[in-house]
């Protein structure tokens, strides 16, 4: 137990405390406060709040911020995804137009980018300029974006 304990960054003196002292770390596997994704995820989005946050293990790190997403027929799909790549200044053929600071998280075309907060996107994640020169940043390929209904 001493190793677990020397592992996870707890004091010498918390062994005095023993199995109370485990009860009081944060269990990863539940939602951040005011996020409702899970730790896993290094992205969460509430379609229903029109939010987004950024996470690390559990803690939000940026946000919420507000979204815009799919409009009717061309909705943001619910589920677990994973950054598949990023491109600063993406032009998107299939809607003629810019999305800058684009990080794309399923394999159809969804993406965070800046946009219109105004205007509901073809599926996309609109973010200000601001939130996604963040996302950029933050996020790389393979991270956990959960999309949350």
């Amino acid at each position: 137990m001493g190793k677990l304990r020397k592992s996870m960054g707890l004091a010498a003196g918390s062994a005095a405390l023993g199995a109370a002292a485990l009860l009081t770390l944060p269990a990863t596997a539940q939602a951040a406060p005011g996020a409702p994704c899970s730790a896993a995820a290094d992205a969460c989005i509430d379609l229903s709040a029109n939010t987004s946050w950024l996470m690390h293990d559990g803690v939000v790190t940026y946000g919420g911020v507000p979204i815009t997403t799919g409009r009717p027929g061309y909705e943001t799909p619910p589920g677990t995804f994973h950054v598949q790549y990023k491109d600063i200044d993406h032009w998107s053929r299939a809607f003629n137009g810019p999305m800058p600071y684009s990080v794309f998280f399923t394999t159809t075309g969804i993406a965070f980018h800046q946009g219109s907060l105004g205007v509901q996107s073809h599926g996309c994640v609109h973010l200000s300029h601001d939130a996604a020169v963040t996302y950029y940043n933050a996020l790389h390929p393979g991270d956990v974006v959960e999309v949350v209904a």
